[in-house]
C-alpha cells in the first residue's frame, strides 16, 4: 500500500466518500438515471475500488474489471458540463466530511476535479463543441 493510501485512512476513508457521493446522486435526477437503477451497491464499490486502486491501495479493481477505461466507459452517457458539476457537487460532500488533512484533501479533491473535466463528452445544449 502507498504512503498517500495509508495517509487518507486506507479503504475506511474511500468507502466513506463512495457512500455519501452516492446518497446525493441517488436523489439527483440528473445523474441517477445515468447509474444502474438494480444495481446501486454494485456502482458504490466498482468506484470504491477504482479510488483505492488509483491511491494506491489494493488492485482489486484492475484484478476484476480490467483497465479503468474511464473515458471510454462513461462514452455511453451524456455527461455535459452540467452533469459534470453535479458530480463534483455531490463529491465535495463527501470530500468535505473526510476530515482529511488540508494538504490530502487538496490533493484528492484536484484529482477529483481533473477526472471528473476529463469525462466530460457532450457540450450543454446550444453550443457548438471544439471536440
Amino acid at each position: 500500500m502507498s504512503a498517500v493510501f495509508e495517509a487518507m485512512g486506507g479503504h475506511a476513508t474511500f468507502a466513506r466518500l463512495v457512500h455519501r457521493f452516492y446518497q446525493g446522486v441517488r436523489e439527483d435526477e440528473l445523474l441517477a438515471p445515468m447509474y444502474p437503477q438494480d444495481d446501486w451497491e454494485g456502482a458504490e464499490e466498482r468506484l470504491t475500488m477504482f479510488l483505492e486502486q488509483y491511491w494506491g491501495g489494493p488492485t482489486t479493481y484492475s484484478q476484476q474489471r480490467g483497465h479503468p477505461m474511464l473515458r471510454r466507459r462513461h462514452m455511453p452517457f451524456e455527461v455535459t458540463p452540467a452533469a459534470r458539476d453535479r458530480w463534483l457537487a455531490h463529491m465535495r460532500v463527501g470530500v468535505d466530511e473526510l476530515g482529511l488533512s488540508p494538504e490530502l484533501e487538496a490533493l484528492l479533491w484536484d484529482y477529483l476535479e481533473r477526472a471528473a473535466h476529463a469525462m466530460v463528452n457532450t457540450p450543454e445544449p446550444g453550443r457548438r463543441s471544439l471536440i
